[in-house]
């Protein structure tokens, strides 16, 4: 077996909401809750858990949208966002940002720097570094054939989207994390793709497309390529303007 053939599949569970749903909400949790916190910092929290919530409801929503009704664009291949790229490139941003408030350089500086989503050359150089991962995540769901490169790459955008939103925002923290923790984090979410088992969403979306279309099986992406699928779907051979 290939060495592209075991890190491919390692690389997109990277992004499953499994993983790193539970990691951003224990990370927004944390900057709600910390000691000290202001108003400021918890409205942000807010406000990073309300753009996180909206692109994942997008993101299920267009993939109920197509299984249960065929809502789709056959020229581009699309039939819903990619939850992977999308949960990679909202996410990991964002706990990179907090795993960097753990350093107290990172805390001083930011205690001094009033203006939201200005940050060291240093931490946006990590955040970028964050970036490059999800989009590797996002182009790894191609090599898996998980994904087309219109639904992989509007997924990235997606997430981008809300995470750069809430960087952006982002108010200083007067408190970093606990020493030790973002490594741990790290460490947890590296082994995770090797241990945990298979992801379950995809099965669970399938099953509420079902129940809510009242159809026997869902449609797939063949339906959506083939002209004679039926005219359910004839009026999504284009793309909407």
């Amino acid at each position: 077996m290939s060495l592209s053939a075991i890190a491919w599949p390692w690389l997109t569970r990277l992004g499953e909401a499994q993983f790193l749903l539970p990691l951003a909400l224990l990370g927004l949790t944390w900057v709600w809750r910390s000691a000290g916190a202001r108003a400021a910092q918890r409205a942000w929290a807010w406000r990073a858990l309300a753009l996180l919530a909206a692109v994942i409801g997008v993101t299920t929503a267009s993939k109920l949208a197509f299984m249960g009704w065929g809502l789709g664009i056959a020229r581009w291949d699309f039939t819903g966002f990619s939850g992977h790229s999308m949960f990679a490139a909202a996410v990991l941003p964002l706990l990179t940002w907090l795993a960097l408030a753990a350093s107290p350089a990172v805390s001083v500086r930011a205690d001094r720097e009033s203006d939201r989503g200005r940050f060291s050359t240093a931490t946006w150089a990590w955040i970028g570094l964050s970036y490059a991962l999800a989009a590797l995540i996002a182009y790894s769901r191609l090599k898996v054939g998980a994904h087309s490169v219109s639904e992989s790459v509007t997924g990235f955008l997606l997430g981008a989207v809300a995470s750069g939103a809430s960087l952006w925002l982002a108010p200083p923290l007067r408190r970093g994390l606990p020493r030790g923790l973002p490594m741990a984090a790290l460490a947890l979410l590296l082994l995770m793709p090797s241990m945990a088992p298979p992801s379950r969403s995809h099965d669970w979306v399938t099953h509420w497309a079902l129940q809510l279309s009242g159809r026997q099986q869902p449609v797939d992406r063949r339906d959506l390529q083939e002209p004679e699928a039926g005219p359910e779907l004839q009026h999504l051979q284009e793309p909407a303007s």
